[in-house]
């Protein structure tokens, strides 16, 4: 039964008849139009109010998560039911009027008196459902209801293809002035319906002054049954299902009729019958959407009958039918109001959506006013016409319903055709919208209307007039001078150099800005305004609209009107006086009259003109002008500036082709792309070699950076706007203008006064204040306008900018392209839209419904064609092209038009051919702008949502991992086997696969032949030198890194890591596709991983972005009771100590860790006794497991493994931190970490954690100053790699025991040693294609040779650095390559990169958040510019850059890196003082002796390695000489140099030598020595090339000044 019945309500015939009433769907087919038909009844007329002020609601919603599907719920939760009332009480439901509707109960006259009883009952009824439902979203529902009965007439009327009917009469009038008495709740009977009823039967009340009357209740006899009254009354009624006691409506029975279908298809509109066609759910068509509303109501006399006027109303609906066919609008209703029929029109419906949508319509609405006003018995026409964002969805029930619109925007134009009769009216969106000159509008006086609170400013649309027009063109846009323009750097250069070409060879030339709408081209014309003023130039510049294109001859119009000064005259007796005295010498008299029409003036018209053709009449104007313009170019240079110039007519263009042949003059143009082929004409000057035709790229990142910040008058903006603004707005200004307004609008920016560093206080939340800065012209161009602008911006506590709705103006934009697609591209987009901004082909694959790979190739080449997707083979091209927009470029239309048309033709064919080939090797695609990827995410409905999310999850989860090269494990080791979540069934077979992918791996051990590997006793037997040993170990890499080269087993990787890949395009979606579904837990998952990856990958700032994301899910979940994974607490805590870590906030750290390691277990000591009671046991687990010979137990389980990493991720932080600080118990607290990290790593029984371990417990030791203990655990390590697998992870093993030995030699001074493992590291990370790792290891490389001076090699080392950072754009191996440029200049005495080019890095990175939140690099590159600045006496600017680095300064960090960066600063710091010194400061002495008090505590500290004792010293000692300290001087000296040749520091030993030799000597310091050296140091080419000698450029030193005075203190 329930099967028949749904399949009858899926036949096409029934679904139509759900749109229609049974008036309709019963009734005649009479080809006649228009036909009237008439009978008797009774009408009710339902009014729901709240629903108007719900739509506003959900329109202005912030998130997309709120929106239409929400409202039709509510909207149809309330209106469903009234409409089955209605429907069981026999009504047939005429219309809904948005949230309002009609119903009809058609009957004999003789019935009338009982029908009218069941309406009152079905009335009350209703009201008493209003009064039980509960009111949704906090909105007060409410129904008005008023009733009539008597005779009505239907008139139906249309044209071949649409019909439209209206029921019309006293009955109708009746009803809704009914209606209009009623107060909430009440039920009001016309006077009619008061005199047909039943009077016995009803409680009534009177209305004062009115003859209708109010029902208080229904009042039958005792006796009376009302279920007999109804089924006998039902009888009456034609097509009441009766005995179909299930059915609500008799139509939902139809059988299939393809004449009936056919007819009935007339009433409905066409994009609702795409839609049955394609059976899509009622719900698809629902939607908040900007639109615009136009009413048209015709009045007509009130003696008037239906026949009469029925004629005058179809003229008029054939003719509103014509021109909204033409500018693609629809009408959705038609009704009768207030002894008037209106017209309900709707530009922009789903697939109606075209640009200039509102210019559109107030084209046709001055269009049809026009027609309608001459239309026989038409006596008034109003129009209102409103723009904005309404809910456009089916209202109804199930079995009825209708497409309607509703919402404020709807009730402004119904009021506004209602209080300005007779005239076309339009609201402020529609007027500033509307991109038509001002002059075509004027301002109303305002009113108060009903209904609508506040309207905004209501204007007259006047049409168009040509006198109106005459001379009043100029440009829109003004130009502000406190406002520069920005980023059209490029744009600017074309017009100089263009204009130079004009000025020198008095040769018209032509330049020409392309661009679409919102790039600034009125704003680029007006900045050209201004830099061609000059003497003797006339600029005309001027800006059209689209009615100019209608026009003939108007653009010449307006030209010729500025050259002769007419364009200022007030009256045409003036434009005739001035026209007489210009033409005198060049036109007869009697020809005067040519220019009546062109410039509205009156000359009479002699006969020699009345008797001439049009033709002629024109080819007289264009030699007249043309004579005109060539005297006026001989007086002054004419530059024609034309704003929109897509709207030249053909007539302009026509003259403007031969006046550059003629004429010498310089066109400057802005347009828009041609929407059709332009003009003959048109054409000829694009190709015209004189012709600049510019294509306007987007503005650039930092440019909009600049633009927000003058926009919202700041200094500093948060770096999460600003991406949201660069990514969003794609760099278009308009759109930027639009994001912030809309930001605005939602109160999500907060200004506050700028904050001092000092007052600061660090904690979690303000650790990543990630604010960018304007860039410095613009930072000097704000200095300028007002002092004391300090403010900065930042953003309301907890908004999610990702999940902003788009503004209405964007949505629109990205609405008219979507609608502009085919049926199956609109579904491709809306399928990509759920997967989100980037995506793969394959996932897209995936999900698309019923798609073969060959349409989706086809279809996604389409796009990219159109500009809607972007395609990258790699997650490398996308990095790169997200990090500039496209720029501007010039187009040569005149070499394409040399080639033939077959050849064009053939070359768009082989151009879509070989986007397709681009597509099938892509591999990611990427929206080209996000607001269409919102937009149309917005469209789905949330149950199609949530499984389409769950299709992509399902999908993305068998690849959430790291890369093959990687060995696919989890980000956070094992983390998969602690935390269930995943979504896909597996069998065994399937688990095993998986197991094979992931960490558990069989091992096909290749081991090395006996000769190759000694044994441990023949490689370390006691008697062997310290000398032999490292040979031995060296010698030891050497045959791995040969193996690695020359094995046919498969040892290396085939490509290198994918796993940021990996984490962009699978990973970042999959969270945010389980946030959709509301699977915390699961996304709590992916954003720990997310965060883990990050910190991989060196991103600091990403991984606290995330790992807030997951700090929200994890409170979620600690309030449900359901919950409970102590894993992800502890693994969430460790993450947050590891960023702390790095970012240098110990403290913060510190607290973090120990917390993870409470959750994981392994609580660590707080106090000295359980600090030596856990010591003690610590040590003796250590010296029982790694002097145990006894085998190992069984491995512990995948859980347990990963609570064990994590543990050991956590201690070898903690070690580290202890270590810092220099208070002697803290270092009882360093070692006990590192034990305990030896302990837990040898519990794993993973060769990789042991390694790691012992080599941490050896630097450990060699920092501490023990000795003798961190040999010991080195050779456990070499011995430990010896029987390693050469495959896999052995041999990234061997790779990482290479490159940490060579850190742990450099950190230690071993320069030597530290360059032999370090370019063996080198080797072998290349083979093993892993960047990470290859870039670490020839930074410190780099280091070790610049400190041995060894030139050769330093360059060498360089130069591979720059080539990985340039192929794997790593901004941070490009940083560290700069700073070793600085270094070099400042020590070794030659450059090989200039000192602009390593400042102008400095200043473009400096806001990236990989290089902003690194602790280290920026303080030395900060330090070296300030260096360079003190040793140049340039304070101002030392003052800048040494203020930059001091701010990152408390960032301690135990890493070499730091330490660098310190000893950087500290020497800023020591020329500083030299320079209090020399001034006499008060401070001077207090200065000196913090800082030698500081340069001691490095010395001190156990985290400051001895490669760096020589430069702490040598400063040392330059503070003591210049405190006069002579004695410690030569102490801190000798140490330094002593230091220096242990570890054969050439360079230090060097500069320590002329600094002795300097300072004891008795000649003078020179002021400019530095300067005489700076001048003239060698580029390394020529030091390489042997033009200048090392000797030489090894005196090419900064020595210190000494002796500043004779008792400095």
């Amino acid at each position: 039964m329930n099967a028949r019945k749904e399949e009858s309500q899926n036949r096409a015939i029934v679904r139509i008849a759900a749109h229609l009433p049974d008036l309709i769907v019963y009734g005649d087919f009479s080809p006649e139009r228009p036909s009237v038909k008439y009978f008797d009844g009774v009408l009710m007329f339902v009014d729901i109010s709240g629903f108007t002020a719900m739509t506003e609601k959900f329109s202005t919603a912030m998130y997309m998560d709120r929106g239409a599907e929400q409202l039709v719920a509510i909207l149809n939760h309330y209106i469903s039911a009234i409409v089955e009332k209605v429907l069981i009480f026999g009504g047939d439901i005429l219309k809904f009027a948005g949230d309002a509707l009609l119903a009809l109960w058609k009957v004999e006259r003789r019935q009338l008196k009982n029908i009218i009883t069941v309406v009152i009952k079905c009335s009350l009824e209703i009201h008493g459902l209003c009064e039980t439902q509960e009111s949704e979203e906090g909105l007060d529902i409410r129904v008005k209801i008023g009733l009539a009965a008597g005779h009505i007439s239907m008139l139906v009327f249309g044209d071949e293809t649409h019909s439209y009917f209206l029921v019309i009469g006293q009955a109708v009038d009746d009803v809704r002035l009914a209606q209009n008495m009623a107060q909430m709740n009440d039920v009001i009977l016309s006077p009619n319906c008061w005199q047909l009823c039943d009077r016995s039967m009803i409680e009534i009340e009177r209305i004062p002054e009115q003859r209708a009357v109010k029902v208080n209740f229904l009042k039958p006899p005792a006796t009376f049954n009302f279920d007999e009254f109804f089924a006998k009354c039902m009888t009456f009624m034609d097509y009441y299902p009766g005995h179909h006691h299930k059915l609500l409506r008799l139509a939902c029975m139809l059988k299939s009729d393809p004449e009936l279908e056919s007819y009935l298809q007339k009433y409905i509109m066409e994009s609702i019958l795409k839609q049955i066609d394609d059976r899509q759910l009622r719900g698809y068509l629902s939607e908040l959407r900007p639109v615009t509303i136009m009413f048209v109501n015709l009045m007509f006399k009130d003696q008037d009958k239906t026949e009469v006027i029925g004629h005058a109303i179809q003229d008029a609906c054939i003719h509103i039918t014509s021109v909204l066919k033409i500018f693609r609008g629809q009408i959705n209703k038609v009704f009768m109001f207030d002894k008037g029929c209106s017209f309900l029109c709707v530009f922009g419906f789903p697939g109606e959506k075209v640009p200039d949508e509102i210019t559109h319509a107030l084209e046709s609405a001055v269009d049809i006013f026009d027609y309608c006003s001459q239309v026989h018995k038409i006596e008034t026409v109003s129009i209102g016409v409103a723009s904005g964002i309404v809910f456009c969805g089916i209202v109804g029930h199930a079995v009825r319903h209708e497409y309607t619109v509703i919402g404020q925007k709807v009730n402004i134009a119904a009021r506004m055709m209602m209080y300005y009769p007779g005239i076309v009216t339009c609201d402020s969106v529609t007027y500033n919208g509307s991109n038509l000159p001002a002059y075509f509008f004027k301002e109303l006086p305002k009113k108060i209307m009903k209904g609508v609170a506040d309207s905004g400013p209501v204007y007259q649309c006047l049409g168009l007039n040509e006198k109106v027009m005459f001379g009043m063109a100029y440009l829109i846009c003004n130009r502000n001078e406190d406002y520069p323009l920005l980023g059209r750097d490029k744009e600017i250069r074309y017009f100089m150099c263009t204009m130079k070409e004009f000025l020198m060879y008095n040769c018209s030339r032509i330049l020409m800005y392309e661009g679409l709408t919102g790039y600034g081209k009125s704003q680029i014309l007006m900045e050209l305004q201004y830099l061609a003023q000059g003497e003797n130039h006339r600029i005309i510049a001027i800006a059209l609209t689209k009615i100019s294109f209608h026009q003939t001859f108007y653009t010449i119009q307006i030209l010729m009107a500025n050259v002769l000064g007419l364009d200022t005259c007030k009256h045409y007796k003036e434009r005739q006086s001035n026209l007489q005295s210009k033409v005198r010498a060049l036109l007869d008299e009697k020809f005067y009259c040519l220019l009546n029409d062109i410039f509205h003036v009156q000359f009479p018209i002699s006969r020699e003109v009345s008797r001439m053709t049009t033709f002629r009449k024109h080819n007289q104007l264009e030699a007249l002008f043309m004579k005109i313009l060539e005297q006026t170019v001989k007086e002054e240079r004419i530059i024609f500036i034309i704003d929109e110039a897509q709207f030249v007519d053909s007539a302009s263009w026509a003259f403007m082709e031969k006046l550059i042949r003629t004429v010498p003059i310089f066109i400057i143009m802005s347009l828009s792309p041609f929407h059709d082929m332009p003009c003959a004409a048109a054409n000829a000057i694009l190709k015209n070699r004189n012709t600049t035709y510019v294509t306007l790229g987007a503005v650039q990142p930092k440019d909009i950076r600049d633009k927000i910040c003058l926009d919202l008058s700041v200094n500093s903006i948060p770096k999460e706007l600003h991406s949201y603004l660069v990514e969003g707005s794609c760099g278009i200004p308009f759109y930027c203008e639009e994001l912030l307004k809309n930001l605005d609008h939602h109160k999500v920016l907060i200004f506050h006064p700028k904050e001092t560093e000092e007052k600061t206080n660090v904690n979690w939340n303000s650790m990543f204040k990630n604010f960018i800065k304007p860039s410095e012209e613009i930072n000097l161009f704000t200095l300028n306008k007002e002092e004391g602008n300090k403010e900065l911006c930042k953003l309301a506590s907890g908004v999610r900018l990702k999940n902003l709705s788009p503004p209405a103006s964007l949505k629109e934009i990205s609405l008219v392209q979507l609608d502009s697609m085919n049926l199956s591209h609109q579904m491709l987009v809306r399928c990509a839209a759920i997967i989100g901004q980037t995506f793969t082909t394959e996932l897209l694959f995936e999900i698309l419904p019923c798609w073969n790979m060959k349409m989706m190739i086809k279809a996604l080449a389409t796009l990219v064609e159109s500009n809607v997707f972007d395609c990258f083979r790699n997650g490398k091209e996308l990095r790169m092209a997200l990090q500039h927009h496209s720029a501007s470029f010039e187009v040569h239309y005149r070499s394409l038009s040399l080639k033939p048309s077959e050849v064009m033709a053939h070359g768009e064919e082989e151009e879509l051919r070989e986007l397709e080939s681009e597509v099938i090797e892509s591999h990611i695609i990427r929206f080209c702008r996000p607001m269409m990827q919102k937009t149309a995410y917005e469209l789905w409905l949330k149950d199609q949502k949530k499984a389409m999310h769950l299709k992509c999850a399902r999908f993305l989860e068998e690849n959430a991992h790291k890369c093959d090269r990687c060995r696919s494990g989890d980000f956070i080791p094992y983390h998969h086997f602690t935390v269930d979540i995943r979504l896909n069934t597996l069998d065994l077979d399937a688990i095993k696969k998986m197991a094979k992918t992931r960490e558990i791996q069989t091992e096909e051990k290749i081991v090395f032949s006996k000769p190759e590997i000694p044994k441990k006793s023949k490689i370390y037997s006691d008697v062997l030198s310290s000398g032999e040993m490292k040979e031995k170990i060296l010698s030891f890499f050497d045959v791995i890194i040969t193996k690695m080269k020359t094995s046919e087993e498969d040892i290396l990787p085939l490509e290198s890591c994918q796993c940021e890949e990996i984490l962009e395009i699978v990973i970042l979606p999959l969270a945010h596709h389980f946030m959709a579904l509301g699977e915390n837990n699961k996304a709590l998952y992916y954003f720990l991983e997310i965060a883990s990856a990050y910190l991989f990958l060196g991103d600091n700032y990403m991984a606290y972005v995330y790992l807030n994301e997951g700090e929200r899910l994890l409170d979620t979940l600690k309030n449900e009771k359901s919950w409970s994974e102590t894993f992800e607490s502890a693994t969430f805590y460790s993450l947050k100590g590891q960023i702390c870590f790095n970012m240098g906030q110990m403290v913060i750290a510190k607290k973090m860790l120990r917390k993870a390691l409470k959750l994981l277990n392994r609580i660590f000591p707080y106090d000295l006794i359980s600090l030596f009671l856990k010591t003690h046991v610590e040590k003796n687990r250590k010296f029982h497991n790694v002097n145990q010979q006894t085998p190992r137990s069984s491995p512990p389980g995948k859980k347990r493994l990963a609570q064990l990493y994590r543990q050991t991720a956590c201690l070898s932080l903690l070690w580290r931190i202890y270590s810092l600080n220099y208070f002697c118990h803290y270092k009882y607290y360093s070692n006990l970490a590192a034990t305990m990290q030896v302990n837990t790593a040898l519990e794993t029984q993973d060769d990789f954690q042991i390694i790691k371990a012992y080599l941490d417990y050896s630097l450990y030791h060699q920092l501490a100053g023990y000795k003798g203990m961190w040999f010991k655990y080195e050779v456990m390590v070499m011995e430990q790699i010896f029987h390693l697998p050469l495959k896999g992870e052995g041999v990234e093993i061997v790779a990482y025991v290479a490159d940490t030995l060579g850190s742990i030699k450099f950190v230690m001074g071993h320069l030597d040693l530290a360059i032999d493992l370090g370019s063996r590291a080198h080797k072998m990370w290349a083979l093993l294609r892993n960047p990470n790792r290859h870039y670490q290891v020839l930074c410190r490389l780099s280091k070790s040779l610049f400190l041995k001076s060894s030139y050769k090699q330093l360059i060498q080392v360089l130069g591979w650095l720059w080539d990985l950072s340039a192929t794997e754009d790593h901004i941070f191996s490009k940083a560290f390559f700069y700073f070793v440029c600085l270094d070099i200049m400042l020590y070794l005495g030659f450059f090989y990169r200039t000192f602009e080019e390593c400042l102008d890095f400095i200043c473009q990175n400096e806001d990236n958040r990989i290089l902003k939140f690194q602790s280290g690099i920026l303080l030395g590159l900060y330090s070296c510019i300030a260096i360079w600045y003190a040793r140049l006496q340039k304070w101002d600017k030392f003052q800048i850059y040494f203020n930059q680095a001091k701010n990152l300064v408390p960032r301690r960090t135990p890493t070499a890196l730091y330490c660098e960066g310190i000893s950087r600063y500290m020497e800023g710091q020591v020329l500083y003082l030299q320079k209090q010194i020399e001034e006499q400061s008060e401070t001077a002495q207090d200065s000196a002796v913090e800082l030698l008090k500081n340069l001691e505590s490095l010395v001190a500290q156990n985290t400051t390695g001895p490669v760096f004792y020589p430069r702490l010293y040598h400063l040392m000692a330059y503070v003591c000489i210049l405190m006069g300290d002579g004695q410690n001087c030569d102490l801190f000296l000798n140490t330094a140099l002593k230091l220096s040749e242990t570890q054969g520091n050439v360079l230090e030993k060097c500069w320590l030598t002329m600094s002795k030799e300097w300072w004891y000597s008795s000649s003078e310091p020179s002021e400019d020595q530095w300067l005489q050296t700076v001048l003239s140091l060698p580029s390394w080419e020529k030091v390489s090339s042997g033009n200048v000698s090392i000797l030489d450029i090894q005196k090419n030193k900064f020595l210190m000044k000494v002796n500043i005075l004779d008792n400095p203190f």
